[in-house]
């Protein structure tokens, strides 16, 4: 089964979007190349579900970046190379042969561009084989989780036609002969090989990329553990796309499943949430997270309800969207799979009684299920104080400091639930009230 994340949960975390500015997709989105950007693409769009599959994906990222490595290829030779590969060739080496004549006879007398094609894209192949053979030289003193797919490389360039293929000069003419003579082999017998060596590349550029990424803004590398642990542990978790975001210690294992988050509106409980949530999927691609250290737990997968909102289309008015919501993360839980669910603010499309019951009656449901981690944000604090019978559940809060009458937000969570009610002084402090009262006059 494949991991289980739904649309809203994507967008609430904004995590795809490769020309969304904001989105965790656009931040990692380094790469140089057509291929690595689809590879990253598939990375985004699967995370692995296999403890030791992500953990060895996030040795090979520690690897890369410890390394320091530099993408050694010409961006234009690839995309050359690429369309050089992609245009079919004969069968038969002697149809080959007639039909490169051809096209350098056509070259001569119709301005046909398909022989000169043909001999940059050849070029371009050689110098992407003779690079690659240099890269992998370059780092021959290495050793790391990557070795067998280098060693798969080195055999594939000892190719007897491939060495060969190294060996010419690009600078001088290409006889006809060899034109053909490659343009049958690299096109049939060595097909696959050129497609292993292409896929090769397209990885490296990913590799480095992000690991460039993790090193320029001091991400590091989670560890997967077995999903019966039903654990989430980070320090400094912060989101990886705010500068200069303020890092929290989260601790989540089996006897305290359920985290309980108090604050008062503007104290960052979404923006903690949105960062609990993109670190756990990020994990599950073995990517680096925005954390000093993360520890988890293997999840099926993650489900949010942060921003949601009401459904013109469907008649569905804001609190009646929150109910069909929760319905869902029901539904998962009931089903047992082991999931990371996060709520924010439950029903506050309603009453303030009745979001305070909905709140209670829901979290207190949820704790039974303690195969799964969850997060419910409020601030309606009076629910935190009915929920401490429960002994799954730990309590936070994102303090307000007042300096005079105005706010400030730490964002550093400490333990308990908030006393924090300056609503109606932030109003004051806005100049609403008088405004209307003047109006009035």
């Amino acid at each position: 089964m494949s991991f289980s994340i739904d649309r809203q949960t994507m967008d609430e975390l904004n995590l795809l979007g490769k020309f969304r500015q904001g989105s965790v997709y656009h931040l990692f989105n380094q790469v140089k190349t057509r291929g690595g950007e689809r590879l990253l693409d598939i990375m985004f769009q699967s995370p692995l579900e296999e403890m030791a599959a992500i953990n060895e994906r996030s040795s090979i990222f520690r690897f890369f970046q410890e390394a320091q490595l530099v993408f050694p290829f010409d961006v234009q030779q690839l995309a050359e190379m690429r369309e050089y590969l992609d245009t079919g060739g004969s069968k038969n080496v002697l149809l080959s042969m007639a039909g490169t004549l051809l096209k350098k006879g056509l070259s001569s007398v119709a301005r046909d561009e398909r022989y000169r094609k043909s001999v940059q894209g050849l070029q371009a192949t050689i110098v992407t084989v003779k690079k690659c053979a240099a890269f992998l030289a370059s780092i021959e003193s290495l050793s790391g989780p990557y070795d067998r797919r280098i060693d798969a490389m080195r055999l594939l360039l000892r190719t007897p036609e491939l060495e060969q293929l190294a060996d010419m000069d690009i600078y001088q003419a290409l006889p006809v002969k060899t034109l053909a003579t490659y343009d049958h082999l690299l096109k049939n017998r060595l097909r696959q090989p050129m497609e292993d060596l292409m896929a090769f590349i397209d990885e490296l550029d990913v590799y480095i990329a992000v690991s460039d990424v993790a090193r320029a803004r001091g991400f590091h590398y989670a560890e997967a553990f077995p999903p019966e642990k039903n654990m989430l542990t980070a320090t400094g978790l912060h989101h990886p796309c705010i500068s200069n975001a303020t890092g929290n210690d989260i601790r989540m294992q089996q006897d305290s499943n359920v985290l309980f988050l108090t604050g008062a509106n503007m104290a960052g409980k979404s923006t903690l949430m949105k960062s609990v949530g993109i670190a756990l999927y990020l994990s599950h691609m073995g990517f680096p997270v925005a954390a000093s250290s993360l520890a988890f737990s293997v999840r099926e997968g993650l489900y949010s309800s942060i921003n949601v909102s009401d459904n013109i289309h469907l008649g569905y008015s804001h609190f009646y969207a929150e109910v069909v919501r929760v319905k869902q993360a029901a539904e998962a839980t009931a089903s047992g799979k082991r999931l990371l669910l996060m709520f924010d603010e439950l029903f506050k499309g309603t009453n303030v009684k009745d979001a305070y019951d909905g709140t209670l009656a829901v979290t207190a449901a949820f704790a039974e299920y303690t195969g799964c981690l969850f997060i419910v944000s409020t601030h309606i604090i009076e629910v935190g104080e009915a929920l401490k019978d429960l002994s799954n559940i730990q309590f936070r809060y994102l303090p307000t400091v007042m300096e005079g009458s105005r706010p400030r937000y730490t964002y550093r969570l400490e333990e308990g639930i908030t006393e924090d009610r300056q609503g109606m002084m932030i109003i004051r402090n806005e100049g609403i009230l008088e405004l209307m009262n003047a109006n009035n006059l």
